[in-house]
Parts: structure tokens; sequence; C-alpha cells
């Protein structure tokens, strides 16, 4: 139940509708938006939401979505069920155009599992291809009936243009032979009038030439002559067009009675079609407004983070003013935030966007939320705002509210969420406030969940000693003394009277015998509700820093601990290789042993011979030597001989050399150098290498792209196969950096300026470990998060030099 009667009006809902209806292709589609209406249904809540949020998809990735000729054509086929009717030219066009739309609709999400619940919405839908074709033989492609639609019409027509052409020959004819007696001027030509052609001629001419006349000008100072050797080609021209009207009219009517047995599958089709204009407008304006699909769940919750009021939104956009986010909570069952706070201060905003954004969410729109935000379904919606009074009905101002009351009572229940602006005023405070008390302690019994603001102290106090009802402050700035437009939950708000009094410039005196008529007991305490809602915001400030020094304390530990596991891993791969190197090497060594002193013995002691084989024995001395060196670079100080081997490599180049890969014949030049690695383009192509895998090269310039191109067919098919992004989400954290960094590697040398790395949000180590290595990746100049709309912090969007 949606109470009352005018709800969207007071919501803004109306105007939400309007914006959407604007956004359709045709009537259709806005029938459609006529007919959305709030529903209670979660299945049904939900299909709608995933729907229109697969359309954003579509609208944000897709090109190829067919949107052109959403004609409505449900009244001429209508028409056509009667026996005897039949299609005009125009109807028959629409019919053609827009099936071909459906048809290239229903083919996209067929082919596309990307979007199950449109694909869903698209199964059963008969597209007529069939249909099509035939139609495609009728007409031409600008709507007429082709010559060729029957052999009659074709003979028509030739006849038709065989007798106009001798028309135009005669009239020709009989014009000169005026002209050249000066009865008409040279310039004048035969002119068409009710369809026959004629020769305009001066009043005082016009016994000269033999004929009809059938019109003079507006001026009278032509006469339209029918020369009377082309009267009967004329009636002949007339006869032919009736009897082409009747063969275009029996092909219109055989075709409408071939498609007549189908008409309510075609219908069937154009529902499909007023649904995709209907998903394709609500889209539109969930991306006009920033509004997404929320977790939705089968229960009674509002949990919002960052919500913003769509209409607010749009329309400090076009005054470039920001919107501040409410962040909403209603807490366990029984559930009724009680707001208070000073005038002008957000409370009916923050009422009209609670009503409004869960209206719209159970009419089956996306609203302006943060991803974070949980939503629920609620059964009723009661509202209770602004001035309902009625000089007709007799009623004030207060008599209304409380006429709402009445209904609330016995309307609501635990289904419920009811929505109260200025609970209890519009009459005597006292009286007011207690009655106000009465209806929120039988509200909360009846287990309701609500929004309800108030300026009433009694009522604070109540929902801070019962169970079930919670205050919420809308929050105030006492130094700058402006409304902050941020909901706090869990203490009372301030009214700000005395501040805001003195802001205007009310005298002192007076702001002074007001305080001292209520009390210095009551300003302190609301001095003292004030201080606490300050120290409040404080405390909550610091838990979030402390929250997010944790996250980052955890990202780091996790980092650390992976970084360690590694570094025994690969401790282990050395040992484990310096122990297999270790072992062949004297494997080997005992076999030369052995070789040099069968020799000495078969050499038999000759001195040139055993001074040969020593020699060959100390040369393989020198070279275990060697080896034994690299193995313990494997143990531990190799590592550092190895890196001081690199950095002694990379000396030798510098940027502009010319280079090549060892053991290709390529020549490129050195770009940029980091570290060991170094960014070389060897022709059209640019890649990142290290320095051992290149030598310099003397002489003349390297050759150009063009005059070497026997990389590029490697580069086109490479670029051909790139992709501007790669998606690393569920891959542990050294496999997916394995991966970005090929990819970065393929990224820089097909110069593709800008990628994106979608690793996902979970616990932030993925990104983290990513970020980490595109600080120091050769190549990249600077990367960020993707805008929130696209992705946000779960996306890296890098961009290359």
């Amino acid at each position: 139940m949606i109470y009352p009667e005018n709800f969207e009006q007071k919501t803004g809902f109306d105007h939400i509708r309007q914006l959407i209806a604007a956004h359709c292709l045709s009537p259709l589609g806005e029938e459609n938006v006529s007919g959305m209406s709030f529903s209670s249904d979660f299945n049904h809540i939900r299909k709608q939401l995933y729907q229109t949020d697969e359309f954003t998809r579509i609208i944000r990735e897709e090109d190829a979505f067919p949107t052109d000729y959403f004609f409505d054509v449900r009244d001429a086929l209508r028409k056509i069920r009667i026996e005897g009717a039949y299609l005009i030219e125009k109807e028959l066009f629409d019919i053609r155009r827009s099936l071909e739309t459906i048809h290239g609709m229903v083919g996209f999400f067929h082919h596309s599992e990307s979007y199950p619940y449109l694909q869903e919405l698209a199964s059963g839908v008969t597209s007529f291809p069939r249909l099509t074709g035939q139609i495609d033989a009728i007409l031409d492609k600008f709507g007429k009936v082709r010559d060729n639609a029957s052999p009659e019409l074709a003979g028509i027509r030739r006849q038709l243009t065989q007798t106009a052409n001798g028309i135009s020959k005669t009239l020709q004819s009989i014009l000169r032979a005026a002209q050249s007696e000066s009865l008409v001027d040279r310039d004048v030509t035969p002119t068409m009038r009710d369809g026959r052609l004629m020769i305009p001629v001066l009043p005082a001419f016009k016994r000269k030439i033999k004929g009809i006349v059938h019109d003079e000008s507006a001026s009278g100072k032509t006469v339209f002559i029918e020369p009377a050797e082309v009267v009967e080609a004329n009636n002949k021209i007339r006869e032919l067009e009736s009897e082409e009207r009747r063969e275009i009219i029996r092909i219109l009517t055989v075709f409408t009675n071939q498609i007549r047995p189908d008409i309510p599958e075609i219908l069937n089709a154009y529902r499909f079609m007023a649904d995709i204009d209907f998903i394709r407008a609500k889209a539109l304006f969930a991306l006009d407004v920033n509004a997404i699909l929320p977790a939705f769940e089968d229960t009674l919750q509002i949990d919002w983070i960052h919500a913003v009021h769509p209409l607010l939104y749009l329309s400090h956009k076009k005054q470039n003013r920001p919107v501040v986010p409410l962040d909403m909570e209603l807490p366990s069952r029984p559930a009724i935030l009680l707001v208070s706070g000073p005038n002008a201060g957000g409370k009916s905003v923050l009422l009209k966007t609670a009503g409004l954004l869960q209206y719209m969410l159970q009419s089956g729109l996306l609203i302006p939320v943060d991803e974070r935000s949980k939503t629920g379904v609620f059964k009723d919606i009661f509202l209770d705002i602004g001035d309902e009074q009625s000089i007709e009905n007799d009623l004030s101002t207060y008599s209304s509210h409380l006429l709402n009351m009445k209904l609330m009572l016995k309307q609501a229940g635990r289904e419920s969420l009811i929505l109260i602006d200025e609970f209890g005023g519009g009459t005597e405070p006292n009286i007011g406030g207690a009655i106000a008390e009465a209806l929120l302690h039988r509200f909360n019994e009846k287990g309701c969940f609500g929004v309800i603001t108030t300026h009433y102290h009694n009522l604070k106090l109540y929902a801070d000693s019962h169970e079930g009802v919670v205050n919420g402050a809308m929050l105030y700035d006492r130094h700058l003394m402006q409304p902050l437009f941020q909901l706090s939950v869990g203490q009372p708000g301030s009214s700000f009277a005395v501040e805001i009094a003195r802001k205007i410039g009310l005298p002192e005196n007076v702001i002074d015998e007001a305080s001292e008529k209520v009390g210095r007991d009551y300003i302190s305490m609301d001095k003292y509700l004030q201080d606490i809602v300050r120290d409040k915001r404080y405390w909550e400030t610091k838990r979030r820093e402390i929250r997010r020094q944790e996250k980052q304390l955890e990202e780091l530990s996790e980092r650390y601990r992976s970084d360690l596991e590694k570094l025994e891993s690969q401790k282990k791969e050395w040992l484990a290789k310096a122990k297999a190197d270790a072992e062949k090497l004297l494997s080997e060594a005992n076999a030369q042993i052995e070789n040099t002193i069968r020799g000495i013995r078969e050499a038999q002691a000759e001195k040139e011979k055993t001074k040969e084989i020593r020699k060959g024995l100390e040369t393989f001395r020198q070279k275990v030597k060697g080896e034994r060196v690299k193995g313990e670079g494997v143990k531990g100080e190799g590592q550092k001989v190895k890196g001081e081997g690199r950095k002694a490599v990379a000396a030798t180049f510098s940027v502009g050399d010319r280079v090549r890969m060892k053991g290709q014949q390529t020549v490129g030049k050195v770009l940029s150098a980091k570290d060991d690695f170094f960014i070389a383009a060897f022709g059209a192509v640019k890649t990142i290498v290290r320095a051992e895998q290149l030598e310099k090269v003397q002489g003349a310039n390297p050759p150009s792209p063009a005059s070497n191109p026997s990389p590029a067919p490697v580069l086109s098919n490479g670029k051909l196969n790139f992709k501007l992004e790669i998606d690393v989400r569920g891959m542990r954290g050294e496999e997916a950096l394995q991966a970005v960094m090929y990819y970065i590697d393929d990224a820089v040398r097909y110069n593709a300026g800008r990628v994106r790395i979608l690793h996902g949000t979970g616990t932030g180590a993925l990104r983290q470990i990513i970020r980490e290595y595109l600080k120091t990746a050769p190549g990249v100049k600077h990367f960020q998060d993707e805008h929130v709309q696209f992705g946000g912090a779960g996306i890296t969007v890098v961009e290359l030099l």
C-alpha cells in the first residue's frame, strides 16, 4: 500500500517519470513508463533491476545494439484483423523497418551470454525474417511499391511511362510552334495542373491554341490550356493511374491476408520492443544520476551509503554545485530513526530521499547509492509531509496530520515504512508533543520501520530510553554557522535556535531574555547536546583513520609474508641448483683427473707430452674455479656479482646508441634506460629488454621502419590480438604479477598508450602487488584508480610512455 494518493507528487517521483519518458524512442516505451508502479514482489523487482543494470552495461560497453526504427504499428495491426482491411504503404514500411530492429535485438541477445536477464526476456520472441523478405519484394528502399511487385503492375507502369513520354513530345512540338508564332514566351515550359500537362498562355492568345482551358492564375494574367491533341492521352493517363491504384491495393490486400494469422505473434514482438525501449530509458536515466544496482535482498532493511536525492543531484549539476551524500541505516527490528536538528538543516530532504529512493527501487529503478549499500523490500510506504489543509473539507494543517496518523495506526504493520515530517507540529507544543510520543510508542509496538523528523525533546528522550527507536542528528557547523547536511546516528540533534538567531542579527537582549524564559538549564542542556555531537564526529573521524591504518598494516603484513615465502622458495631452488652443479662439477673433475693419469701412463712419462697433459688439466682447473665463483653466487654472493655484472653491462649502453638483439639482424635504437632495463625501438616496434640481451652496432644509422619491414607483420598481428585491458581477478599474487609484467611489456611494444588492469577490490593485496611493480616498471608514465562509475578502486588505469 502507498499512502497518500499523491505520494509521487510529494516525493518528486512524477518528475522522475517524466525524465525517463523523455529517454524513450517511441510511444511503446512511454506507455510502459506511464504504467510503472510500486511493487512488493521481490522476484518481480529483482528481474526489473537486473534487466536495467544489464542495459547500463550495454550502453557503456556495446556499440552494435540497434536503436533505430522504434515504430508503434499496433493500431495498424489491430485494424487488419477485420477481413478486407489492408495495410497502406507507410504502415507496411514502418512494420518492415521495426521488424528489422526487433530481429537485430533478438539476435544480439541470443549471441551474448553476458546479459542473462535480457536474454530471458528475448527468448520466445519471433522476429519474422521471412516476413521482412516478403515486404522487401513489395516495397523499395524508399517505402514505395516496386514496379515488379506483380506482372500486372509492371505492365501498367510501362504504359504510363510510354503515354507520358508521348504527351511530353506532343506538347513540346505544340509549344515550339506557339513560340515561333510569338503566342508564348521563349522560357515557358509545360505545366502540370490537376494531374494533366498544359501550356500556360496569355489570355489574349487563348483562342489561338486549340484545346480546353482548365484554369487561370490568381492574377488572371495566365490561362492554362490542354491542347486538343493530348486530351485523349491525358484521359488515358488518368485511367492507367486508377488501374495502378487498384493493383497496388490488390497486392497489399493479398499480403495483409497472408500475415493476418500471425498478428498475435507480431504484437508480442512489439511488446518486446516496448519492454526494451522502457528498460533502455531507465538505464539512461540511471546513468544520468549515477544510479547503480546495490545489494538487493528479500528482507526489511535500509543500509544506504552515500545516498543522493536524484532530482537534487540534477539541479545542483546544472549549477556546478556538489551534493552532500547521506548515510542512512535502520538498525535491527523494530527500527525507527528519529531525526532532529536545525531548521533548513536537511531533515525534510533526508525524509524525501528515503521515500523517493525506496519507491524508485521497488518500481524497478536503479538508485544513486554507493555499491556497498544494502537494500530490501517493504510491503507499504506511508508518508506525512507538507501542508494538507483544505478549506473545502474543513481541515486544518494539524487536523490533516492527525487523519494521516489515524490511517497509519490502522494500516501500518511490521512490513511497513512510515515517513513523518515535523512529528507533532502544528498545534500547542505540550499537547502536540504528548500526542506525538503516544503515537511513536504505538508505532514502536507495531514493529514498524520509519524515519521521523522532530524538534520535541520528549521524543528525543523517548528514543534514548526505548529499544527500537534511535536518535539521529543533522549536523551543524557552529563555527561557520551553516548546516553540513550530514546525518549522524546515535545522538539527538540540537535545533541551534540561539545560534541561528544570532547569525541573522536578532538583538542580543532579545536572545538573552528568551534564554532566561526557558531557563539556563535548558540552554546548557542544548549546549551539552551540541558538544556531544561535535565529540562524536571527532571520534568517528579518528576511528575511520585508525581503520584505514589497520588496513594498510594488514596489507603490508600480507605483502611481507608473501615476499618472505617467495624468498624461501627461491633459496631452496638456488641451493638445489648449486648442489646439482657441484655434483656435476665433481663428476667432470674426477673424469678429467682419470683421463690425465691415463694419458701420462700411455705417454710413458715423455716430457713434452706430460707438459701438454698437465696444461690441459690446468685449463680445466681454471674453468672449474670460474664455475665455483658462479656457484657461490647462487648461494648468496653471486647475486651481488650478478647484479654488478649487469650494471657493468648496462653501463656500456646509453640513450641513442645503435643496438641489436643478440642473434638478430634488425638494428634499432635505445630510447630510454632505467637500471639495467632499456626501451629500444626496432623499426615500428618498441620493446623492453635487459642490457645483456643487447649488443652495440657500429656504422650507419638504423634503418627506418619503411626500409626494415620485417617486424611489421609481427607488429600488426600482435596489435590485432592485443586488448586494452587485462583481467587478473581470481589469480594468485605471483601468477597475477607475472601476467601483468608480460602484459605491460606487450603494451609498451605496441604503443598502447593507455591500458586497464582489472584486479578487483577484495582485501586489496592483489592491487598493492601490481602497483608496487608498476612503480618500478620501465615504460610506465603514471597509474591511478579508474573512475568510480567504471569500477573505481577495482581497476587500475596505466598511462604508458
